[in-house]
């Protein structure tokens, strides 16, 4: 409610009127979708907090620290289509919003590497990964020193620092290095991520849970948003100048992706993943580098025979969840060993040699004509896989067939 004075022929009188005294804040179609979105996404990040604080599971922390950044980014877009900068035209929050895109790059690679390594730890050198942003921070924390020292500093929304020195000169550079940075710390971790998911094929015989599809997609959306971001920088200084309600798209998709992130993350477990090991200190093949390698060459194949014929008989693959280290224990025989024998006895990895028997297992039971009786996805249960996509694709790589063609040319 406002206050004005009105000259009337027969004097002056005080008159109210309900118009009001500030726009912000203005919940409109560009606002209010970024607000509830983020402030879902913040809801995510302080639940992956209490998991971690109750859990003290590493990549809880660094996922809810991926949200908070993402939710953080949002802001300044989310204020703005709010009216916060035409209300409050003296605002100081530009310099309050610092970027934390150098944070971002790193905390992704972590949060990867803490689910697909065993026993993961922060280390003191790891610091040096945020080197740059506390530099950057450092920078920043100048520039407001600097500018609320200035005459007129209260009467201006930004201060001679930031006009002269951070957009002209350390705003581009921040913007190139953190792009490369980005696209630097993304190409590691997909390495990482695949390096992992090719090795798992040399320890666990059904790989379709293991195979971090998470994992995958989060790297995915992340790179989307990067790209995205990337070209709509190109576009706005190389080709033409962008509104800000053009801009907008990109914090929207960031904001949906803040969604999905902090569902998934939150949903999937991801503590198995975080307890396998794949490294060994005593590995039995260090000790027979110095032998004879027809010594070698025997031992292996008296060591095939050994668990051909336990496959045979026993038929441990049959269990969906067989790994190398459960089986090496059945043989009474070293993983390490096992891995040697598995490879360069049968020229297969733990996977594809697993999945060969269960294969073989499956196509013996439509020649027994099982089917007549259980569907084909449910003989694959039977015969040890654990999903139809797994299935589908071990039996087309093994046969270059699908099952159902298989099962098609068993009646010709």
């Amino acid at each position: 409610m406002t206050f004005y004075i009105q000259k009337m022929k027969n004097g002056l009188y005080l008159s109210m009127s309900f118009l009001p005294l500030f726009t912000f804040p203005d919940f409109n179609l560009y606002s209010t979708p970024l607000l509830v979105l983020v402030l879902q996404g913040l809801i995510f990040a302080i639940l992956l907090l209490v998991r971690f604080l109750q859990k003290k599971n590493t990549s809880d922390l660094f996922l809810a620290f991926i949200l908070l950044i993402t939710c953080y980014h949002r802001t300044t877009y989310t204020i703005g289509f709010m009216d916060w900068y035409d209300t409050y035209r003296n605002t100081k929050i530009n310099y309050y919003l610092v970027s934390l895109a150098m944070v971002m790059a790193p905390m992704i690679y972590f949060y990867v590497k803490s689910i697909t390594t065993s026993d993961f730890r922060f280390k003191r050198k790891d610091i040096w990964h945020f080197v740059p942003w506390i530099l950057f921070f450092l920078t920043k924390l100048f520039i407001l020193l600097y500018d609320v020292s200035q005459p007129g500093f209260n009467d201006t929304q930004n201060g001679p620092m930031v006009v002269n020195f951070e957009w002209k000169y350390l705003g581009p550079v921040v913007t190139l290095f953190s792009t490369g940075q980005m696209l630097l710390y993304l190409a590691f971790t997909f390495q990482h991520f695949y390096q992992y998911k090719k090795k798992i094929q040399q320890y666990f015989s059904n790989t379709y849970k293991l195979e971090l599809n998470w994992i995958r997609n989060f790297l995915y959306v992340y790179a989307f948003i990067f790209l995205y971001g990337f070209v709509q920088i190109f576009i706005n200084e190389v080709i033409v100048e962008m509104s800000w309600t053009q801009k907008w798209w990109l914090q929207f998709c960031s904001a949906l992706i803040v969604i999905y992130v902090g569902i998934k993350g939150y949903f999937t477990n991801t503590i198995k993943l975080t307890a396998l090991n794949f490294e060994s200190r005593n590995e039995i093949i260090r000790s027979k580098i110095n032998r004879q390698s027809q010594e070698l060459s025997n031992e292996v194949e008296q060591r095939k025979k050994q668990v051909q014929n336990y496959f045979e008989n026993e038929k441990p693959f049959l269990n969906p969840d067989l790994n190398l280290s459960e089986l090496a224990r059945e043989l009474q025989m070293h993983r390490a060993e096992l891995s040697e024998v598995i490879n360069a006895g049968f020229g297969q990895n733990f996977n594809d040699f697993v999945n060969s028997f269960r294969v073989e297992f499956f196509k013996q039971k439509l020649n027994e004509g099982v089917h007549k009786q259980l569907s084909l996805l449910g003989i694959a249960y039977d015969s040890g896989f654990n999903s139809k996509a797994t299935f589908n694709r071990v039996f087309k790589k093994l046969t270059n067939t699908s099952p159902t063609e298989f099962l098609n040319s068993l009646s010709k």
